[in-house]
């Protein structure tokens, strides 16, 4: 069994549509990034690839590559679960946590639970996304962007 943690955060900007964990979000603002920059699982194909101590997505999916200017990342994570594949791995669980000010994401944390879940090719009770406010402190508390973590738990195929 081998566990790794992902990290992510974009900064809010006007005229983007926010997409966090493959869900579009209405808001009046969206995270600005090379990809459409979601946040969500941004943070998770870290903690996979970091758990096979594969690099992570700056090292598979550069930002200096216009192939991947405006990606979906849904299908960007879909190629991490290849990678992970071909090394031999599986995905045992992710468990994550997105930290927003604005907008409340409570009522999309079902719909993320699923579509990750197919993207990785899970079950979606494997998958665990969490949403919480940092009380207006900081970057994220004064709405200028959105962070997230995760942690996966990978293990050698048998």
């Amino acid at each position: 069994m081998r566990i790794g943690h992902g990290y992510d955060v974009h900064r809010l900007a006007e005229g983007r549509r926010l997409i966090i964990g493959g869900v579009y979000i209405p808001f009046e603002k969206g995270l600005d990034g090379h990809s459409d920059a979601d946040v969500l699982t941004h943070a998770i194909m870290d903690a996979l690839l970091g758990a096979a101590a594969l690099g992570d997505i700056g090292k598979l999916f550069p930002d200096n590559d216009d192939a991947f200017l405006g990606a979906d990342s849904i299908l960007l994570l879909k190629k991490v679960c290849e990678v992970l594949d071909s090394a031999g791995y599986e995905i045992g669980n992710v468990d994550s946590t997105v930290i927003a000010q604005r907008p409340r994401l409570a009522p999309y944390i079902e719909k993320m639970r699923v579509i990750l879940a197919e993207a990785m090719n899970i079950v979606p009770d494997c998958v665990s996304v969490k949403a919480t406010t940092e009380e207006k402190l900081g970057f994220t508390g004064e709405g200028l962007g959105i962070a997230a973590h995760a942690v996966a738990i990978i293990e050698r195929k048998k």
